[in-house]
Parts: C-alpha cells; structure tokens; sequence
C-alpha cells in the first residue's frame, strides 16, 4: 500500500506542476517549495535543539499559536519550525515572529520526509488538528521522535474508520498522544485499538481570549463608526454579499457596515463596490478621505479584522453558504458580539453550540437575514444578551493549551 501511495504522490506532484502554469495559487505551491531546504540550512543549525510544528493553512497555526508561545516559555532553548501546506497560510504567515523557521512542507515523499527530518532534527513534533502524512510519520517513528495531535477532530468518514483504512490506521501509531477537541472524537479513536487519548478541547478558545489583552484599537475604525451601531461583516463570499447588499442598501443611514470579504481581489471588490447605493469607502482609499461621512467601509486588505470585530455591535460571519462552511466565529464571540451565519455551519463544533445556545443565529434567506439584523439592532436587551452568550461560552471553553502543557511536561 505504502509503494502505491508514493505513485500517486509522486504522480500528484506533476499534475501539481503542470497546474502552476495556470493557477497563481498552484505557482505558489510548487516555488515555495523549492526554497525550503536552503532556509532551514540557512537558520537551523546541525547543533540547534528544535521543536517542529505543522499546521495544515491559516486556521489551524492560529489555532497553533497558544502552545507555540507555551513551549516557547517551557523550552527557552529550542528553536521553533512552523510548516504550512498550504499557500493561503503560508503567505499570509510565513514572517510571523514566534518561529525561528517558517517554510512549506515538503511533499510527502520518503526522500523528502528523511531530508527534511534530518535537516531539522526536531525533539517535539505537533500536528495540529489533522493532516497526516504517512512518510514523515514513518520516519518520525523510526527516529522515535515523541510526536503529538493537538486539537485533534476525527470523523467517521475518515479512512481510519472504514474498512480499507489499515495503512492509515497504522500511520497514527506514530502519535505519542492525541489530544482531541470533544468525547465523540476520543470515542472513535478508541474503537479502532488507541487509547493513548485525551480531550483537552480546542486551543483556538486560548487563541481567541488571549486577543482580549492585546492592543486592538484602530483609529480609523473609530472615526468611521461615529459612536453610530456597526455591523461587522466578516470573511464574506458573493453569495453571502447577495443577501447582505440588498439589506445594506435599505438599511437607516444610522447604520454603520465594515465589509471585510474572503477574497480581496481588485476586481471583486469593485464589483461589491458598485452593488451598494450606500456611501461606500475602501480601506485603501482612507488616508484622504473623513470616514465618518460614509455608511459603508469596505477592508480591501488582510490581517485586521480581529481587531475590527472589537467595534462591532453585530458580526456576520461570512462563508455559511458555501462548502464546507462558516469561517471563525470565535474571534467576534470573544468580544461579547452577537452573531449571524449562513445555514452551513454542522461540521463546526463552536457554531452548533452557540446556534444551540442562541447566542449565534443561522439565516437561509435573504427574509431570515433581515429579520436577525433588525431584531439585533432595534432590541438592545436581545442584543447583549446574545452577545454575553458568546463571550461566556469562549470564557467557559478556555484551557486546552494547559492540559496539553501539562501532560507534555508530567
């Protein structure tokens, strides 16, 4: 199995090629990784002690984050590596601070895995939340390298739990621990012979109320808000954009919108742009312009919206109509915001609880969406009794990062 795995690897590994001719994403892909061994070997030296992290994209080194800065504090020595697959995590992290190394990760091919291990020599391995690659696994055991899951999610459908799946299965003997989000998750993983588990939670609560103590004020947020009720529209697609231009453009010039989309392409935000009758503004056109005179502030950059959701009385979180679903829920529930979300959102634990608990409401259409904005903005009681809803079920989840801590460290 393992002989045919690397074929497709192998062969994966041309199509992914023959793609970057055409795709900028793909492009990224495939250069990034060429450079991956000349910035290890140019920061990670044979004698450096080294703890390596993997995170699959963007989602999960943030979810990554409370136990880098942990282990960080724990192992003052050691170098960290952070390792993305994918371009939109890498891009957008790849000159963080908190590791010493940032690359992409290899292909999962044997003389990849060998080199990249060899070059890194990590004493600490985490994966974060899934991603499992059977050829560095297999060395990772060789070496007996003490490798651990953090904020694990397992599922039926994975392949570990259906019939052909013995050479998945046996990829996970390489994990010292799993330390999993929920009991279902620690459930499934015993029926197929692991008991070496634990439910800590998910770090991303640790991540998300630690952003509580940083600096999040932006002066001209503040200067476009006008001391006037702001909904904060998160991560948006075109077709949450559908339903939320219509109710933008017939909303009261008493309401403030901040639209931060998903993708930030200059062509798609004209296109938003010239959807809304509203006075609309872009981050990118700021600097001259007083915003408090507009009802409708586009963000056409990345890397603040956390810090956005601080000011608002009402967030939509944005990607609910699409596949697999809503983006993160956790950053405005931190502050205590209320918040709205497209009907996709069950293989998101966060966003069950709190639909469930009423602290999140799910729309459909474009007549749900309306009625969840104007009962948020004409009930004030209802709106802060969602939003304490939130802040509490953040506040009461936190805590994963020490009980991962302190098994590691036992």
């Amino acid at each position: 199995m393992l002989f045919l795995y690397n074929l497709i690897i192998l062969f994966a590994s041309q199509v992914v090629k023959l793609l970057a001719l055409f795709s900028p994403k793909m492009k990224l892909f495939v250069d990034g990784r060429k450079e991956v061994f000349s910035i290890l070997q140019s920061k990670i030296n044979p004698n450096d002690k080294t703890i390596w992290f993997h995170a699959a994209s963007l989602g999960e080194y943030e979810q990554g984050i409370p136990v880098i800065e942990k282990i960080k504090i724990n192992y003052p020595n050691h170098k960290i590596v952070v390792t993305f697959f994918s371009p939109s995590g890498y891009e957008v992290r790849k000159n963080n601070t908190i590791a010493d190394a940032t690359v992409y990760l290899p292909l999962d091919t044997k003389s990849n895995a060998q080199k990249f291990i060899k070059t890194i020599h990590p004493e600490l391995v985490f994966f974060i939340k899934y991603e499992y690659w059977p050829n560095y696994l297999n060395e990772l055991k060789k070496l007996e390298i003490k490798t651990y899951l953090i904020s694990g999610i397992f599922r039926e459908k994975q392949a570990f739990f259906k019939w052909y799946g013995k050479f998945y299965r046996n990829s996970l003997k390489t994990f010292n621990y799993f330390f999993v989000q929920n009991e279902s998750s620690k459930n499934l993983i015993q029926t197929i012979g692991f008991n070496n588990v634990k439910v800590s939670g998910d770090t991303r609560f640790d991540r998300v109320v630690s952003i509580l103590g940083s600096h999040n004020s932006l002066d001209f947020i503040e200067q476009f808000k006008d001391n006037k009720t702001t909904i904060v529209i998160g991560s948006s697609w075109p077709k949450d954009e559908n339903l939320l231009v219509n109710y933008i453009n017939n909303a009261s010039n008493e309401i403030k919108f901040i639209i931060a989309p998903h993708n930030i392409k200059a062509e798609q935000i004209s296109n938003l742009k010239s959807q809304i009758t509203k006075s609309a503004v872009l981050f990118s056109e700021k600097s001259t312009i007083d915003l408090s005179n507009f009802n409708v502030f586009i963000i056409d950059t990345i890397g603040i919206l956390t810090k956005i959701y601080s000011y608002a009385d009402i967030a939509y979180v944005g990607g609910g109509f699409g596949n697999p679903g809503v983006h993160n829920i956790l950053e405005p529930a931190t502050f205590g915001v209320p918040i709205i979300i497209g009907p996709n959102y069950s293989h998101f634990a966060e966003a069950t609880a709190l639909v469930h608990q009423e602290g999140c409401v799910s729309i459909s259409n474009q007549n749900e969406l309306n009625e969840a904005f104007d009962n948020l903005i004409f009930n004030e009681d209802v709106r802060h009794e969602k939003g304490h809803i939130c802040s509490t079920f953040v506040q009461m989840n936190k805590g994963a990062t020490d009980v991962i801590l302190k098994h590691i460290n036992s």
